[in-house]
């Protein structure tokens, strides 16, 4: 029987759309490629080589490899919370990076709040290459700089003998580490950090201004009611960042600045795996400390994220 003439022709099948991430590897092909080797870097030196941490809980030696050594489960976990550096090492780290976070995190924002206010291009830009210069001098360099100039007779040294007297090397006195490390922190960072809140600036909309100066907003009104809010977002995602790292200090800086005579305020959790782990052959002992200080900074970035969103609705997922 011949299908009428008024009948409707059959309805197509639906076309069958592209999947949404084939469409975007599809649009932005050249995009992926070029993220490739970020994620082959990612993952050869920092996710392959993390089967090696099994050895935290085995008594590893070398002769018998990674799987054949033999098990010790919590064993040298509990030797680090219960041995004598324990307290000292752990204090250490969190002053010193509460000490970094008080003082060195809010001078790259001052810097560019500062710099966002001249008008004087030439001195900015002059301004700008002063405070970049320090963070491309190699680590050696600049903890050299530092061992001189608060060595006896350094320009450093000289400056705080002239109010207490004493004339020996800084580096021997365990009470002068600490100041001497944020301050180099501080020298060394300040200028590169800085570039990350200039170009949060430059996108706070220049409206705002014009309206809050037709209410008769001054600069400094303008600063903390648009200015400040505005990289308020940038300034919140740093500070995660930061709480995310804030056991891992830098050691290359400490190894090179401290000795046993400051041991008492410069050994951190980072040194402390140094020496047990590279110098004193315990692989397996240092594996421990430093899978206990990896965690404890996981912890403190997924609470410094959940705290951020639920305060300000500002985090990193």
């Amino acid at each position: 029987m011949k299908p009428s003439a008024t009948m409707p022709p059959a309805a197509k099948p639906p076309r069958k759309r592209p999947h949404a991430l084939a469409k975007d590897f599809a649009v932005n092909k050249m995009l992926y490629a070029m993220i490739l080797p970020v994620l082959v870097y990612y993952f050869v030196f920092h996710y392959a080589p993390l089967y090696g941490a099994v050895i935290a809980f085995k008594d590893y030696s070398p002769a018998q490899g990674v799987w054949q050594s033999d098990w010790v489960g919590l064993q040298h976990f509990k030797d680090f919370f219960g041995g004598y550096y324990f307290g000292r090492t752990v204090t250490n780290t969190v002053l010193l990076s509460l000490y970094t976070i008080v003082f060195e995190f809010p001078a790259p924002i001052i810097l560019a709040l500062l710099l966002n206010e001249l008008h004087n291009r030439r001195f900015k830009k002059w301004v700008q290459s002063i405070t970049y210069m320090p963070y491309f001098i190699s680590l050696i360099v600049i903890c050299g700089i530092v061992r001189d100039f608060t060595n006896s007779g350094g320009l450093v040294n000289e400056a705080v003998a002239f109010f207490t007297g004493d004339d020996t090397a800084m580096l021997q006195h365990p009470e002068y580490f600490r100041p001497i490390y944020v301050l180099s922190e501080i020298w060394q960072r300040v200028g590169w950090e800085s570039i990350i809140y200039l170009a949060a600036l430059s996108a706070v909309d220049p409206e705002q201004y014009d309206a809050a100066k037709i209410d008769g907003a001054g600069r400094f009104k303008q600063l903390l009611h648009i200015t400040i809010p505005g990289i308020m977002p940038t300034i919140v995602i740093m500070f995660i960042l930061r709480m995310g790292n804030l056991l891992n200090v830098g050691f290359e800086k400490i190894i090179l600045l401290y000795n046993p005579a400051i041991y008492e305020t410069s050994d951190v959790i980072s040194t402390y795996v140094y020496r047990k782990g590279l110098i004193e052959f315990d692989w397996s002992f240092g594996a421990a400390v430093g899978l206990f200080n990896s965690a404890l900074n996981l912890a403190l970035l997924v609470a410094a994220n959940y705290a951020s969103r639920k305060i300000n609705n500002h985090s990193l997922w």
